[in-house]
């Protein structure tokens, strides 16, 4: 039996945090929550709306707001915004509050994700999206690494095999 404590999932846009963390909180019986959904949710527009009229500034410290308001929450999944990390007191907070899980993936993979959808602010600039993502990457990365439990590349790994990982690791601990 897996023993049920909060969950976070950080990693940059394109990861899968969303979709996994969906699908884990059906199999594990938990809530989950996306920070980025709360937002609109709370705001009643996108987050590129929030952007556009806060800056990301403004943004960051709705972020702030929410991501504190729901790791007080018990039993719960997180799915992060890719940015939250910036935030040293999300970090702190994320790391003490519970399991911090890192979804690991390459620009690559990012670029084949994050083109469908045109509602992620970052990459609506006039520089191309493997620049922004690579930029993006040199910042971040440290700052998953540094808080993370564990670490996954899901890459080239079924919706499905993460969450398995993610279980046995979870049986371990």
């Amino acid at each position: 039996m897996v023993k049920k404590q909060n969950i976070f999932l950080i990693g940059p846009m394109g990861a899968g945090k969303s979709t996994i963390g969906l699908q884990l909180s059906r199999e594990l019986n938990m809530a989950f929550y996306d920070s980025d959904r709360e937002i609109e949710k709370r705001t009643g527009v996108d987050i590129s709306w929030v952007f556009d009229i806060e800056g990301e500034s403004g943004f960051r410290f709705r972020e702030e707001k929410i991501i504190n308001e729901l790791t007080k929450k018990s039993n719960i999944i997180l799915a992060t915004g890719g940015g939250s990390i910036l935030s040293k007191k999300n970090r702190n907070i994320l790391s003490s509050r519970g399991i911090t899980i890192y979804l690991q993936v390459t620009i690559k993979k990012q670029l084949l994700r994050t083109n469908r959808y045109k509602h992620r602010p970052l990459l609506n600039t006039s520089e191309s999206s493997d620049i922004v993502l690579k930029r993006l990457a040199k910042i971040r990365n440290p700052l998953y690494e540094e808080i993370s439990d564990i670490t996954i590349n899901v890459d080239n790994k079924t919706i499905k095999s993460v969450i398995n990982y993610i279980k046995n690791y979870l049986k371990k601990i």
